[in-house]
């Protein structure tokens, strides 16, 4: 069975790219043959075909073409001479290496790109790194802030327990290709742990309590009796607890988090001099070593469709909080708002979006149409008062650490105060109307988002969508460069005003072709980014230094984009329960004069956006943005003359 899924999974990419979908059938149906019955959650891994390392000539080949659009005649000579010099001298010699890591490697990306991305940074994880994703926004589940936390952190660890015993489905691609479910092992238990020079990620087997902030404290709260989960009443018991407790903050307790907030060399300094030992040991192990993280808030938020500074506001909330009330190096934080809306705070090293998103889905419809609520608003059930009461954390932080927390606060609040975070419900319409366009809507909103940001900054720029390579064992990501030939030059026939509607098709179509085609070779681990990526890793490990190279890695992502990934499990019906739409969540920008924009295509009808950028650059702004984007959706879609009647 092994042997089978793994041939067909080896030759569905080519064949899917040679025959096209009616004579993919074929192999279509051998896979879901050979993986009938109940596989369990890790049951296709060893089957799981490796990341193929590309040649060199095809990457340079993809590369030169990608930038092509960006630079002028002699900016492109320049580095087409650059990139033949290095496939013909330097080149031939990393790539040796590389493919000889790929033999011996599962992956020759992901674990160069797990440290060198994101565990050797030293920068903030806050807004740098760490991102955030929402609640359903339509509908109220309960507003007692201590019974949707009682429901949901029921639910979490519900399926955690699935997750150990391998009981969760593997996600498949098309319904019929099994991805690769790797990253979900370090979901839960899990904390990055600074380093001086590098983070480490700590992963415990198992762990039976949740740390909680709330109001400045820190709360320790079993989630076992004996052997038993806690019901969700007695979760809900367990918080109301905490949000009754009168009990002040010790010195030093309240800005305490600010440390995960800031430089990460400052806080491995100051987690070595002041928390190796005694009560500051214990109680920073009782986070660390935690299932996960909750923040109790005392902020309401909620979504308003006739205000977009309503979800703006819940997206800033989670994406920093007030800089100490979230817990960074955790696997994520669940935000939970006095209102009883909440969210997720997600560290970005241990796993990427879907991951996280696998989990929201459970988490979301388990608590609406398996757990419930009373009347009343409380969990289900009855309380079992002589529950021991959740245990407060003790601190003894001396005024010098005092003054290291306060400086990595002000580092975290500088960069907090500089994001301006933009969210909106685009409501013209959704899927349902870009496919009677006849293209796909991810390529309809990439090719959007080129048109808007050229309205707005009067240039195109380096675009980074992420796509993943989950088709490969402990495949991660790899980058769609979606600023193209063919995508520039439909945008400016759109901006010159001059062209017939046919032509302005015939070039959409065009970008759009494009678009899917280069998302399809990412996917297939024909991409660009991560060969180079790791090329450069060979050349520092050698001790060479390639001027090319240097030039690739060091080019800024203006536009950071990625689409948010919805419906890998299928516990309810969208079409008859259409309010239950959560957001999908957003990140800060990558480069400071640029932005970052996730979206959701949420349903038929409608797409959320998430648009990132900094106050301090005077080239960006988030909300003019967002209105660009918004125009550049009805236009492309007037092109086609489909009313949303139509769709």
């Amino acid at each position: 069975m092994r042997f089978g899924a793994q041939l067909l999974k080896s030759l569905f990419p080519c064949i899917s790219l040679a025959l096209g979908p009616t004579l993919c059938s074929v192999p279509q149906i051998c896979v879901r043959l050979v993986s009938s019955g109940r596989p369990m959650l890790y049951s296709f891994q060893t089957s799981l075909p490796k990341l193929p390392v590309p040649s060199v000539s095809d990457t340079i080949r993809r590369y030169l073409e990608s930038v092509r659009p960006l630079l002028d005649d002699k900016e492109y000579h320049h580095k087409e001479a650059l990139a033949k010099d290095f496939q013909n001298k330097m080149a031939p010699r990393l790539q040796k290496y590389l493919i000889l890591k790929s033999w011996w490697a599962t992956n020759y990306v992901s674990d160069w790109w797990e440290e060198y991305i994101y565990l050797r940074g030293r920068t903030p994880i806050m807004v740098n790194s760490n991102y955030y994703v929402m609640d359903f926004v339509l509908i109220k589940n309960t507003e007692l802030q201590a019974a949707r936390l009682g429901n949901v952190v029921h639910a979490m660890i519900t399926y955690r327990r699935r997750l150990d015993r391998e009981q969760i489905k593997p996600v498949m691609a098309l319904g019929i290709v099994p991805m690769c479910s790797y990253q979900m092992e370090r979901m839960f238990n899990t904390t990055r742990i600074p380093g001086k020079e590098t983070d480490v990620l700590q992963h415990l087997a198992e762990s039976r309590h949740v740390a909680v902030y709330h109001k400045g404290r820190f709360f320790k709260v079993w989630l076992y009796e004996g052997s038993s989960l806690l019901k969700p009443r007695d979760l809900e018991l367990q918080f109301q607890r905490i949000l009754d407790d009168p009990s002040p903050p010790q010195p030093g307790e309240e800005r305490l988090a600010a440390l995960t907030a800031g430089g990460r060399v400052e806080w491995a300094q100051a987690r070595q001099t002041f928390f190796s030992s005694g009560r500051n040991k214990a109680s920073l192990d009782t986070i660390e070593r935690a299932a996960f993280f909750v923040a109790l808030d005392e902020e309401c938020h909620c979504h308003d469709p006739t205000d977009d500074a309503c979800l703006s506001l819940y997206g800033k909330a989670l994406l920093h909080g007030n800089c100490c009330n979230r817990w960074f190096d955790k696997s994520f934080t669940l935000v939970v708002f006095k209102n009883g809306k909440m969210g997720l705070n997600t560290e970005h090293a241990w796993a990427d979006a879907p991951i996280i998103g696998h989990l929201w889905e459970f988490v979301l419809a388990t608590d609406v149409f398996h757990l419930g609520y009373t009347d009343t608003g409380h969990c289900l059930g009855t309380p079992n008062a002589a529950l021991p009461h959740p245990q407060r954390l003790q601190w003894d932080i001396p005024e010098q650490c005092q003054a290291v927390i306060e400086r990595s606060y002000q580092v975290a609040k500088a960069l907090a105060d500089d994001v301006e975070l933009y969210c909106f419900q685009f409501l013209s319409f959704g899927k349902g109307l870009i496919k009677k366009c006849r293209t796909s809507p991810d390529a309809f909103v990439q090719i959007s988002l080129q048109l808007a940001h050229f309205r707005d900054r009067g240039k195109f720029c380096l675009t980074y969508e992420a796509s993943m390579t989950r088709m490969f064992r402990e495949g991660r990501t790899e980058t769609v460069r979606s600023c193209t030939n063919e995508s520039t030059a439909f945008v400016k026939a759109m901006v010159e005003g001059t062209h017939k509607k046919a032509d302005l098709q015939s070039l959409f179509r065009k970008a759009s072709e494009k678009h899917q085609n280069m998302y399809r070779l990412a996917m297939t681990g024909a991409g660009i980014d991560r060969h180079l990526f790791c090329l450069y890793v060979v050349s520092k490990y050698l001790g060479v230094s390639s001027p090319f190279l240097a030039e690739v890695l060091s080019e800024p992502w203006r536009l950071s984009t990625s689409q948010t990934t919805q419906f890998q499990i299928r516990m309810f019906d969208p079409n008859k329960y259409p309010n239950h739409l959560a957001p999908g969540g957003g990140f800060g920008p990558v480069a400071d004069d640029g932005y970052g924009v996730s979206y959701m295509i949420a349903g038929e009808d409608t797409i959320f956006f998430h648009i990132s950028s900094k106050f301090s650059s005077s080239e960006t702004n988030a909300q003019r943005f967002g209105n660009h984007i918004r125009q550049a959706l009805l236009d492309i879609a007037d092109l086609f003359q489909v009313s949303k009647a139509d769709s």
